[in-house]
């Protein structure tokens, strides 16, 4: 059988390992996916350099519309990134019938539903393994290995520049200013790192993987997201203190009233094995209500990981090439025609109304009677106190210190009366600085 043909729009750090991965393991490949997999056309800015790395067999052009109207293309694979060009171009591959292989999480996360209904009523496939956790297949996981469960919730550490950072500022104890700047030196961290440290990149892989794991469309809109910028070396410490460690996670959750979709660092008991995911890796947790805990862990990131789940997509769509497109997968793992209803059943929830419980640290002054005055607000609003630690003087300010850290522990309680609770012990006049809240994930 003649080997399907691919077109590869950008030829950077992630196209370069699918060419080269697919060069090295063509055989196997072809062995896996019944015919041949051929790159017969590449799209570049830097014609040259795009032609120094695939050689003279493969046409190389500058314009990435040109490799769309060629009729002999089967698969367009989008490497470009962003909303913008990469949009217009997905939609272009759609409309000529080609299948599309896309990395593009932000895409996805903020114009998904109209790729995906694109693509269906052109009866052609999106996939997008790589989207989300690089070379780890937790995708296809979501969609087909765990499609008998009911899933409950999912934790993910999906940003290895946040986790590198936040591993630093742990083993090194500094803080968080210090290590980005380390991380850039290194390349770990891009020259403006917003979208990684501000957590929006975490947050458009959790609304792909919460669409998956619920039915439902993406909503990057309904998202909480929050970064780790404003997080220091103190509380690492103390966080390690209590038996826990900071992670940022990705996670979205069944509830009672809709689904929970946020991105915000999280303590997470230090013998949970997510915990001890250091550096740049990337680890999912899913939790099904047949299968229990299942835990997948690799390189999130990287020109050959990424290179293995993009090829992984390619074998998918060559096996399914000429399948009834009803029977193929769907994108979102769930007919399309039930997504909408699921929406209306489980909406995103307000972080307000997302129960979960909390650290708190407050820097207050070092007399008799405050943290009466603090244990009394929480009781007040109906809110459990899981332990106290509160350090010497000395310790905080040096000696001769008037003032004190207390930390506090919660149990569950809902986000809004957390929220009112920390604006009454704010207003104390004991209470010295702004209160740093960090939300706490048992992940039982």
């Amino acid at each position: 059988m003649k080997p399907i043909q691919v077109g590869l729009l950008g030829i950077g750090t992630v196209g370069s390992g699918v060419f080269n991965v697919l060069q090295r393991n063509q055989e196997e490949i072809r062995r896996r996916a019944g015919r041949g997999i051929e790159i017969a056309m590449v799209a570049d800015l830097d014609v040259e350099r795009a032609r120094s790395i695939v050689g003279e067999g493969v046409q190389v052009v500058n314009d990435a519309r040109a490799v769309i109207a060629n009729p002999d293309i089967d698969i367009v694979i989008e490497l470009i990134g962003g909303y913008g060009i990469a949009k217009a171009l997905v939609l272009e591959a759609i409309a000529a019938g080609k299948h599309v292989v896309t990395a593009n999480k932000a895409l996805l996360a903020v114009h998904g539903t109209e790729i995906f209904s694109a693509a269906s009523a052109k009866g052609v496939m999106v996939a997008f393994e790589a989207a989300v956790a690089g070379g780890i297949p937790i995708i296809k996981a979501l969609r087909e290995g765990l499609t008998a469960n009911r899933i409950q919730w999912i934790a993910g550490i999906i940003n290895g520049t946040t986790n590198f950072i936040l591993s630093e500022m742990r083993s090194k104890g500094l803080d968080f200013d210090v290590v980005l700047k380390e991380a850039q030196r290194l390349g770990y961290a891009e020259a403006d790192p917003t979208f990684d440290i501000e957590g929006v990149d975490a947050a458009h892989k959790a609304t792909i993987m919460s669409a998956i794991a619920f039915g439902i469309p993406v909503q990057f809109d309904k998202a909480y997201v929050e970064g780790i910028t404003q997080l220091s070396a103190q509380d690492i410490k103390y966080a390690e203190q209590l038996g826990y460690r900071i992670k940022l996670l990705g996670i979205t959750k069944r509830a009672d009233k809709g689904v929970e979709l946020r991105v915000h660092p999280s303590l997470v008991p230090s013998k949970r094995l997510i915990a001890n995911v250091e550096g740049a890796m990337n680890a999912v947790v899913v939790q099904g209500d047949a299968v229990g805990t299942t835990l997948y862990y690799g390189k999130g990131a990287g020109s050959e990981p990424t290179a293995s789940a993009v090829i992984a997509d390619l074998v998918d769509i060559a096996r399914l090439h000429t399948a009834d497109p009803e029977h193929r997968v769907p994108h979102l793992a769930f007919q399309p025609n039930t997504l909408t209803d699921a929406m209306d059943a489980l909406p995103v929830l307000p972080m307000s109304e997302v129960v979960t419980s909390y650290y708190l640290r407050l820097r207050v002054a070092d007399q008799a009677g405050v943290l009466a005055k603090v244990t009394g607000i929480l009781a007040g609003a109906g809110i459990s106190i899981d332990a106290v630690l509160q350090r010497e003087a000395d310790e905080v300010g040096g000696e001769d210190s008037t003032q004190t850290d207390l930390i506090i522990l919660t149990h569950d309680t809902r986000e809004g009366t957390m929220d009112g609770a920390i604006a009454q012990m704010q207003a104390l006049p004991t209470v010295l600085a702004p209160i740093t809240r960090i939300r706490k994930e048992e992940l039982n």
